[in-house]
Parts: structure tokens; sequence; C-alpha cells
């Protein structure tokens, strides 16, 4: 009876675990938002920066509603918020806390981009940016994605010198074993074509001394034999 009963709760946790893998599957291919693979993102002061934001959802999309975020150590506040009707129509903004903000994305063609610019950048717009996306058609399904920027007086240079040495001495590598193996396959070739003219020399050697002795099969033994 144990073991009966032991089988029973395990069939029940694996048809319990499978059937919360089957919920959970829709809502892990709906919705996504995305602000691209860097993290973080560098701007110079007194310029301007374009903060991306994508989003999509393998369900579509019905009045959908996006708003970005800022975040610092004192301070957070609401930059923009919006709603896109369907995906035949672009992004509307309903709200905008700050004037240095202009939404540059589109919705239409599937794009779903809802990036937004900001002007005359200050240091003290430094923080995180959190892009948000609500979908009603997926139950208010919410997602969300941040990014950080970091607003510096001018941008380091990079030093790439060591990544050039390396380039080129890979570069270089590479090009040496494909001069080895192209003059190994020359080599080869001229050793065929050597070994070929030997064969042939001693061929035509070997017949040459067969005509001269009169040996069978010879052009001497075709002559006729001399009368007296």
């Amino acid at each position: 009876m144990s073991r009966a009963g032991d089988r029973g709760k395990a069939l029940a946790r694996w048809l319990g675990t499978g059937l919360l893998g089957l919920f959970l599957l829709p809502m892990s291919l709906s919705l996504e938002v995305s602000v691209g693979k860097a993290t973080t993102i560098y701007a110079v002061n007194g310029t301007e920066i374009l903060l991306p934001c994508t989003f999509s959802s393998c369900f579509g999309f019905e009045n959908l509603r996006f708003w970005w975020t800022y975040n610092s150590t004192d301070i957070f506040k609401l930059l923009i918020d919006g709603t896109v009707k369907n995906e035949k129509s672009d992004p509307r903004v309903k709200l905008k806390g700050d004037d240095r903000i202009t939404l540059e994305g589109s919705t239409k063609e599937k794009m779903n981009n809802i990036s937004i610019l900001l002007r005359s950048l200050e240091f003290s717009d430094t923080g995180k940016y959190t892009c948000h996306v609500k979908n009603p058609k997926e139950n208010d399904l919410q997602h969300h994605a941040t990014i950080f920027l970091q607003v510096v007086d001018k941008l380091e240079e990079v030093d790439n010198t060591v990544t050039l040495i390396i380039l080129a001495v890979v570069g270089g590598v590479i090009g040496l074993l494909i001069f080895i193996l192209l003059l190994k396959k020359f080599i080869t070739f001229v050793l065929k074509k050597t070994r070929e003219k030997k064969k042939e020399c001693l061929v035509s050697s070997s017949g040459n001394d067969n005509t001269e002795n009169g040996l069978p099969g010879s052009k001497a033994e075709e002559k006729p034999p001399t009368k007296v």
C-alpha cells in the first residue's frame, strides 16, 4: 500500500509540474521589453541621447500603455506616458514630464519602437531610465527594462593598440598557415609531375632499347630475312 501511495504522489507531482509549465509557457512567450544589449550608456553634457526601447508580443496588442520613468538616488519622476491603439497606429503621447523629451519611435510595420530622445543633457540626468509596457490584451500583463545613463564631461578615447596588435598577430598566424598549406600543395603537385615525367622517360627509354636489340615485339623483328 505504501508503494502505491508513493506512486500516486509522484504522479500527482508530475501532473502538477506539467500543468504549471503549460500555464507558464504562454507567459514566457508573451510580452517582452528590451532597451538593447548595453546596460549602461554614456553621453556628453550639453548633447542629446537616444534612449532605446522596443517591445514584442506573440498575442498582439490593443490600447497598449507605455511609460518611461527616471530614478536616481533621491529623485523618481515620470518622464512620458502614452498609448498605442493597435498595430496599425503610431504611439500617442498623453503626458510628458520634461519638455526636453520627445518620442522618436514608431509601432507601424511591427517596429514596436517607443524610444525617447533626451536633449540638452545635464549632469543631474545621470540615473536609471526604465521603459514600462502594459498590454490589456494579455490581461494587463506588464513588463519593463532599465538602462543606466551616465552624463560625463567628455568621452574618453579607447586605446585600441593592444586589440590591433592581437588582431595583427592572429591575422599573421592565419596567413602563415594558409601559405604553408598552399606551399605544401604546390610541392606535392611538382613532385607528382616530376614522377610522371620520370616514368614516361623510363618507358620511352625501354622502347628504344628493344628496337635496337631486335627483341620480340620490336620493329627489328618486322624486317624480312635477307635473300642470299
